[in-house]
C-alpha cells in the first residue's frame, strides 16, 4: 500500500487536465496509486467529456473551457481545492462500481473535514441545479455541508486504470488548505493502510503532459470537438 503523493501547485487548466490524463496513461507503467494536489493560475471552468461545447459555452461564462478527461459537468475553478485520485488497474478501487468509487472518495473527504473538526455528509440522494451551477444542487453521495454541496468528483475507469477528478469548494470556516491536504493523507494512512512516498511528476510523466496539453487539451479542436 505505497501511495505517491503529488503536489503540483498552481498550473494552468490546460497541463492540469493533460497531466491527470498522463498519469491514468501511466499507470501500467507506475503501478502506484497516486494521490495529487494541484491549484489554478487562473479561474477556468472544466467540463465533463461528453458534454456538448455549445451548451457549455451558453451556461458559464467563465474561460478558457477546457473538456476534462473524465465525465461529469460542468466545474468553476478558481479558489477551490482540486485533487485527483489515480488508480492501477488490479487495484481494489480499480474493481468498483461507479457510484462505490463515488462513496468511497467522498467518504474520505468527509473525514478528512472531521480530522479537522468541520461535520459534513454524503448527500443521500438528488437536488437538481441549472446548467452551469454545478455547486448550487448536488448528486447522489456529493459531500455537504450545512446542507449545501462543497465537493463533487467525476471519474474515468478503463484498462488503464482509475481516474477520479474532485474539485473542493471550501466551506466558510477559517481552514487552511494545507491542513485539509494534511488531513486527507492522515485519513489514507489510518483507514486504508497507506505508506505514503512523497514525490513529483517524473521525466516521462512531465514529457507525456506537456505533450497533451499542447496538442490536446489547448487546441479547440479538442475542446469544441462536441
Amino acid at each position: 500500500m505505497n501511495w505517491l503523493l503529488i503536489n503540483s501547485g498552481r498550473c494552468d487548466a490546460a497541463f492540469n487536465m493533460a497531466l491527470d490524463e498522463a498519469l491514468l496513461e501511466a499507470m501500467p507503467r507506475l503501478q502506484q496509486t497516486v494521490l495529487r494536489f494541484y491549484g489554478w493560475t487562473e479561474p477556468a471552468a472544466t467540463f465533463g467529456y461528453f458534454q456538448k461545447f455549445s451548451n457549455v459555452e451558453q451556461a458559464t461564462p467563465l474561460r478558457p473551457l477546457i473538456r476534462r478527461p473524465t465525465g461529469g459537468g460542468i466545474v468553476p475553478h478558481d479558489a477551490d481545492w482540486t485533487y485527483s485520485a489515480v488508480f492501477p488497474p488490479g487495484h481494489e478501487w480499480h474493481s468498483l462500481k461507479a457510484e462505490e468509487s463515488y462513496r468511497r472518495i467522498h467518504d474520505w473527504l468527509r473525514l478528512a473535514f472531521a480530522e479537522l473538526k468541520i461535520e459534513t455528509e454524503l448527500a443521500p440522494c438528488c437536488k437538481k441545479s441549472l446548467p452551469g451551477q454545478c455547486f448550487a444542487g448536488h448528486e447522489k453521495f456529493d459531500l455537504l455541508w450545512r446542507g449545501k454541496k462543497i465537493a463533487g468528483a467525476a471519474q474515468r475507469r478503463n484498462k488503464l486504470g482509475l481516474l477520479i477528478q474532485g474539485s473542493v469548494q471550501p466551506p466558510a470556516v477559517s481552514i487552511a488548505r494545507s491542513d485539509w491536504e494534511r488531513a486527507m493523507v492522515a485519513v489514507a494512512a489510518a483507514q486504508f493502510g497507506v505508506r505514503w512516498q512523497t514525490g513529483a511528476a517524473d521525466a516521462g510523466l512531465l514529457a507525456a503532459a506537456n505533450q497533451l496539453a499542447g496538442e490536446k487539451f489547448s487546441l479547440a479542436h479538442y475542446n469544441q470537438k462536441r
